[in-house]
């Protein structure tokens, strides 16, 4: 058990823990509070990757941990902005369903496929990440939709190619740069 309470784990446990205050925060109208805990939880996801590099603590539990806190991410972060923001959410409802949409359908096809969580961490995924956290801030402080309706484009072509491969790779695995690597080592072996 002490080998799983690492410094890049509790990194990532911390945004399990700041779901709750999101939630908290959100349901009783502390938007500035919220988006401020959303901003330390974004920047506990930078952090512990390359925490999990840089002190050689990389592990299949951290990268899953890591997965699973995403969603969590980001389903608390649907449902807190719509509780602070309704009118913002209902006016770009098709985007936020494509978001929610971009997290859940790689989940359900990697669930399918390997009866487990995939955790590919791709480059496309980190720059969707990337795209819809400062996407947030510009919407919901009154700034223009296009960055969040360029951020949920992204997001969806991240979740297409994390599906594409889950259904090229014969068995799960963590922390796949891109599916250009994948198809590339496929080129290799055959």
């Amino acid at each position: 058990m002490n080998s799983k309470l690492t410094l890049p784990n509790l990194l990532t446990g911390f945004r399990f823990v700041a779901a709750l205050g999101l939630l908290w925060l959100a349901w009783h109208g502390y938007g500035i509070a919220f988006m401020v805990l959303l901003a330390l939880a974004f920047l506990t996801d930078l952090l512990d990757g390359l925490a999990a590099r840089l002190t050689g603590q990389v592990s299949q539990f951290g990268a899953t941990l890591d997965s699973w806190a995403d969603v969590v991410t980001y389903l608390t972060t649907a449902i807190g902005c719509w509780w602070l923001w309704p009118e913002v959410v209902y006016r770009e409802l098709i985007f936020v369903v494509l978001m929610v949409a971009s997290c859940l359908l790689p989940a359900v096809v990697g669930f399918s496929k390997f009866g487990c969580f995939t955790s590919y961490h791709t480059w496309g995924v980190k720059i969707a990440a990337a795209s819809m956290g400062l996407s947030l801030y510009v919407l919901f402080f009154g700034g223009p939709a296009w960055p969040f309706r360029m951020a949920a484009v992204i997001c969806i072509l991240a979740a297409i190619e994390e599906i594409a491969l889950t259904l090229l790779l014969s068995e799960s695995e963590s922390n796949v740069r891109s599916i250009w690597d994948v198809l590339k080592r496929s080129h290799h072996h055959s």
